[in-house]
């Protein structure tokens, strides 16, 4: 039984699922990175929305001149000193002149933004405050929902997927608490390929497949 539940945890546990397609992407990431940067040159990385567990055991932290920016509403504890954390919103960056990063990095966060037009000025900041962006999202159509580990769940009125969430264990086999899956059933706001090219219209589109089927996409400019 602990298999199976840590199968379906969120992806900060090692063991889950989620965990092993971050570690996968993060690869894809890393190739494309050491293609465009010297390891030597003094890097500047702002992750939207990352997370200090993100990053353990990225190679990039091991760079001599890199910093990472983790910038979150609200600020956490990172003992590393190349990671440093800062509270901020993504939509509006204004502390940040234009191609002040190196590089923009976000995963599975701009789907969180509650509207299309947040999405679309998170997208305008990471394009204007970066030189270089990979940013990811889950596939809107893929058939298991990303956050809820449910087939088609984005589908479903909110209300049903509500009662689901809070009165059953189909969902990451736990009942979800009524706040949290409210906050949830709020603020993702799910993207296709089309709404991410729109976005950032002069990047590629990477797709991370599963059995033939796009689950996640990610736009980034290391062309």
């Amino acid at each position: 039984m602990n298999f199976i539940s840590n199968l379906f945890a969120s992806s900060e546990n090692p063991a889950s699922l989620g965990a092993k397609f971050r570690k996968k992407r993060l690869a894809v990431f890393e190739n494309l990175f050491f293609q465009h940067f010297q390891k030597d040159q003094a890097i500047k990385v702002l992750d939207v929305g990352g997370t200090a567990y993100f990053w353990k055991g990225s190679s990039l932290l091991n760079l001599p001149q890199i910093e990472i920016v983790l910038l979150n509403l609200s600020t956490e504890d990172t003992k590393h000193p190349k990671l440093q954390s800062i509270a901020g919103d993504a939509t509006s960056l204004p502390q940040y002149k234009d191609d002040y990063f190196d590089l923009v990095f976000s995963n599975s966060v701009i789907e969180h933004l509650y509207t299309f037009e947040n999405q679309e000025k998170m997208a305008k900041e990471i394009l204007r405050v970066g030189k270089k962006h990979f940013v990811q999202t889950p596939n809107k159509y893929f058939p298991v929902e990303a956050h809820y580990a449910l087939p088609f769940a984005q589908y479903f009125p909110k209300n049903l997927l509500l009662s689901i969430l809070t009165k059953t264990k189909l969902s990451r086999l736990r009942k979800w608490s009524e706040s949290e899956a409210k906050q949830y059933l709020e603020e993702i706001r799910l993207l296709d390929e089309k709404e991410m090219k729109s976005l950032f219209p002069n990047s590629k589109i990477f797709k991370e497949k599963v059995a033939g089927l796009t689950k996640s996409i990610t736009a980034h400019n290391f062309y």
